[in-house]
Formats: C-alpha cells, sequence, structure tokens
C-alpha cells in the first residue's frame, strides 16, 4: 500500500530516461548527493526549500539525486509518518524540470524485505531509476538474509549495495558478502561507506572475487576520505591471488550535500589528476586534509557522528537554503561545541564552499 501523500504535496511520476540509459550513466561515475529533508518549523515539509535543494544540486552539476538516505534522515521509512511517497515524489518532480540534464534518481530504501520490496515498487513508480538498499531496519539477520533481500528487491529495480558505517546504524560485512552481492545480476553498484580503509578493502576484494566486479560501479562514501579515495587505484585479489584494480568513479555522499559546485570541480579534478596532471593532482593534495577536517566538524566526529545530519543542515541554513533545524527527531541536533567547530571551518577553508553559486541562484530555486 502506497503511503499516504502529505497535506499540501502533490505527488506525480517523472518522466525519467530508461534504466538502462541510468545505469550506463552510473557507471561513467559523478557527484550524486544525499538529498536532506527541509522541514518549517512545525515539522511538515517544507516544499519550496525542498524543492530549492533539488534544484541547487541539478544546477550545481550533479549526475543524480539520492533521497530517503540516510542524510533524508531514515525516520522517513516509517509508515506511520506518510513521508516517503512525498519526498521521493518531490525530488523526482523536481528533477523532472530538467530534462537535459538526464537526472539519475536513486531511491533509498530501508526495512525488511516485504518492506523494502514495497518501497522499491513505489520507487519504480514515481519514475526512480535505481535504489541504495541499506542494511538498516532490518533486526538481527545473517548475510544470506540480506543477499536473498537484494534479490527481492533486484526484481523490481537494479540495487546500489551500501556499506553503511557502524556509528550510523551499519554493520560489518564480510568479502564474502561483497563478492556474493555483485554476483546477483540486478546489482549495478556499490557505495563503499564504512569509514574505514580496512573495510573498503573488503569491498574491493569482493569486487575482485566476482566475475562481474567490472560491471559494478564503486562509490566512495567515505566522507572522511574522499579525495583520497578518488585518486586511488585499488587493488584487489582473489581467493588464488589473482591481483586487479578497480577506481571509485564517483561519490554519493552526505558530505556532497553542501559545497555542490565545489564537489563537482573536486571530482573533475580527480580526473584530470589520474590522466596525469600534476596541477590537479597538487590542488587535490592542498584540498584533502582541509575537505577532512571540515567533514570531521560537519559530520560530528568528536561525538561519534552525533550531530552528522545537524552539521549537513546547519551549513545549508548558513546559505539560505534551509531555513531552521528543525528534524523528524526532537533529540536531533548539534553537539556541544560543535557550532563553534563549523565557525572555525567556515572561517579556514572558504574554498571548499560555494557560496557566490548558492546566492547567485538562490531566490529563483526558492521562487
Amino acid at each position: 500500500m502506497a503511503t499516504p501523500t502529505a497535506p499540501g504535496v502533490r505527488v506525480v511520476t517523472a518522466s525519467a530516461p530508461t534504466a538502462i540509459d541510468a545505469i550506463t550513466r552510473f557507471r561513467a561515475g559523478g557527484v550524486i548527493p544525499a538529498h536532506p529533508l527541509a522541514l518549517t518549523a512545525g515539522g511538515r515539509i517544507d516544499e519550496r526549500r525542498q524543492r530549492a535543494l533539488s534544484r541547487y544540486y541539478v544546477e550545481a552539476g550533479s549526475l543524480g539525486l539520492a533521497v530517503a538516505v540516510h542524510t533524508t534522515q531514515f525516520a522517513v521509512h516509517e509508515p506511520g509518518r506518510g513521508l516517503l511517497e512525498p519526498v521521493l515524489g518531490l525530488a523526482a518532480e523536481t528533477a523532472a524540470e530538467y530534462p537535459d540534464a538526464d537526472v539519475v534518481l536513486v531511491a533509498g530504501l530501508s526495512g525488511p524485505t516485504s518492506q523494502a520490496v514495497a518501497e522499491a515498487e513505489l520507487a519504480a513508480s514515481l519514475g526512480y531509476d535505481l535504489c541504495l538498499l541499506a542494511p538498516h531496519g532490518v533486526g538481527d539477520v545473517d548475510e544470506d538474509y540480506l543477499l536473498d533481500r537484494a534479490r527481492a528487491v533486484g526484481e523490481v529495480m537494479p540495487v546500489i549495495g551500501f556499506y553503511l558505517q557502524l556509528a550510523v546504524g551499519g554493520r560489518r560485512l564480510s568479502r564474502d558478502f561483497w563478492s556474493r552481492l555483485v554476483d546477483i545480476p540486478s546489482v549495478v553498484g556499490i557505495k563503499a561507506a564504512p569509514f574505514d580503509r580496512y573495510a573498503t578493502l573488503d569491498v574491493v576484494h569482493g569486487l575482485a572475487s566476482s566475475q562481474r566486479g567490472h560491471d559494478v560501479a564503486l562509490y566512495t562514501g567515505n566522507d572522511d576520505h574522499i579525495v583520497m579515495d578518488l585518486l586511488t587505484s585499488f587493488t584487489g585479489t582473489d581467493a588464488t591471488g589473482v591481483v586487479d584494480r578497480f577506481e571509485m568513479v564517483g561519490g554519493l555522499l552526505g558530505q556532497w550535500a553542501v559545497w555542490v559546485r565545489e564537489a563537482v570541480r573536486l571530482l573533475d579534478l580527480a580526473r584530470a589528476a589520474k590522466a596525469g596532471d600534476g596541477a590537479a593532482l597538487h590542488e587535490l593534495l592542498r584540498l584533502n586534509p582541509a575537505l577532512t577536517d571540515a567533514n570531521g566538524v560537519l559530520f560530528d566526529a568528536a561525538n561519534a557522528f552525533v550531530g552528522c545530519i545537524a552539521g549537513v543542515h546547519e551549513a545549508l541554513r548558513r546559505q539560505g537554503l534551509l531555513e531552521n533545524l528543525v528534524f523528524l527527531d526532537p533529540a536531533e541536533g548539534l553537539s556541544p561545541g560543535q557550532l563553534a567547530e563549523i565557525d572555525r571551518v567556515w572561517r579556514a577553508y572558504p574554498a571548499l564552499r560555494d557560496d557566490a553559486f548558492v546566492a547567485e541562484n538562490l531566490d529563483r530555486w526558492l521562487a
């Protein structure tokens, strides 16, 4: 059963490119922001600002939008809230304003198999191209269950596997899991976001152990390690010791929910550096510690990431894209000391931000 539409929000089926075209673009790589949720002071969807965020991301040069993911707040998946359909629908409808952009729409899915399949059917009906299947809301299940869940969802739409970091609800997953997941024909990508070098390599070794390893696009979700993930040629080995190499073709990131124009430039620099551009490499190595520092503050690494969603919202609020720090969970918010740290990185790293681009277009996006 479809989730009831929130009052004041109309949902339409977006006219989307074919799934094959979307998969081709996704495999080529790009910037995919994790879409936040704009709420009014009363806790309802702020349709005007939700649309403005989507317009910002598309016009900044994003390949796609990832909606109903962790940055959107997993609570949108709670059936009693009636939020999933309007949140997905608003992004799809707004992306359809840009037919020439060929926006790749990624729907975050959650819950046990029956819920995830129903959410995939809803997303497909709204014009979404791919789904990001989070290991969230499933309870204490084994890897076989997660693989069967992926197969069931893959009957509805193409799947992006998701290594979610433990601090925000993820779980440890084995190399064998990733190899078996990639063997599923409907799996077209993996978002590697464990915030852990060793666990990221487990994903790469899983790709190397599968016959489909190079059919699956690898995206970084390691917001703490963006630059180096994009620059690295990862070495994977199978059980016989055969060596293979894999590249991160882009990022699907909460960090890229902010300062998106500069995120697009950063990915362009990474591509140029890997093609031999020494100046691009030099600039990226300069930006690398600055971006990690800024991300550590926005994501509230000092407090086990408790304020990560609030940090993203605060950055968008300062640019005028969001009006407030209102969340579905009243306990959500900035951690003690986080605001002062945001002030620090805001002053220290203006080159990471795209304030002028946002200021130039904000009134139009909000219109």
